[in-house]
């Protein structure tokens, strides 16, 4: 079975941003995972080639999680937060993902 293919453009946008965090570090080291902001609409197969065209890596899997946004004041206003989706990727053994600056 041959990889669905995707439009490059589309695949572009699919990662919003990588997560920067102390949980995000934790699983890096631990399950050699990395996290990402998605779009709320990306699907499993989307992100993998997205990670792999845009970092050039190997990627095991994909798990996804729908973290719903808070509910928080703006001064006297009710507001909330955006909803957000994160993406955890599994590197495969021996791939690595450096966002501090290119270095090869």
């Amino acid at each position: 079975m041959s990889a669905p293919k995707f439009n490059e453009g589309r695949l572009m946008q699919v990662l919003v941003s990588p997560i920067v965090s102390e949980k995000a570090t934790a699983v890096a080291e631990k399950h050699n995972q990395v996290m990402f902001k998605v779009l709320r609409d990306a699907t499993k197969p989307e992100i993998k080639a997205a990670v792999e065209l845009l970092f050039k890596v190997e990627v095991e899997g994909v798990q996804v999680v729908n973290q719903k946004g808070k509910v928080k004041r703006f001064g006297r206003s009710m507001g909330r937060r955006d909803h957000v989706k994160k993406a955890y990727v599994s590197l495969k053994e021996g791939q690595e993902l450096n966002f501090s600056g290119e270095a090869a």
